[in-house]
């Protein structure tokens, strides 16, 4: 399955890998949550389903999500059965991803209090 990995401070790149659970999760490295954010549901983000418990470095926003780590972008179809399942994206598709996530975000400090301060990333 040709997927569209992309890790922290990053360029995406794309890459060959086996269509089942233990491939996927090697590639976050543990167990994966899906994110969803394409509108017309022919791709979907997949993430380590830890990262906010595992110290993650924050990587890109995907849709409404800050996803921490290492995700991957595959295909998302539905099957003959009519369940969702993934499948390799298409040369468009990388092309699309490549350009959508390719600005790593940018850590910036910020004092919003006298005494303390807030981190805010922006891509």
């Amino acid at each position: 399955m040709k997927i569209l990995v992309v890790e922290p401070e990053k360029a995406p790149y794309e890459l060959e890998i086996g269509n089942n659970v233990c491939a996927m999760q090697e590639v976050v490295g543990g167990y994966i949550e899906p994110v969803y954010f394409e509108e017309k549901g022919d791709a979907i983000a997949w993430c380590n389903d830890e990262f906010l418990l595992n110290g993650s470095q924050p990587n890109r926003m995907v849709g409404d999500v800050l996803v921490h780590g290492t995700f991957f972008i595959s295909g998302n179809y539905q099957n003959e059965y009519g369940e969702w399942d993934s499948r390799s994206l298409t040369d468009e598709q990388i092309s699309r991803y490549s350009e959508e996530f390719a600005e790593p975000l940018q850590e910036i400090e910020q004092d919003f209090q006298q005494d303390g301060g807030m981190i805010l990333f922006v891509m």
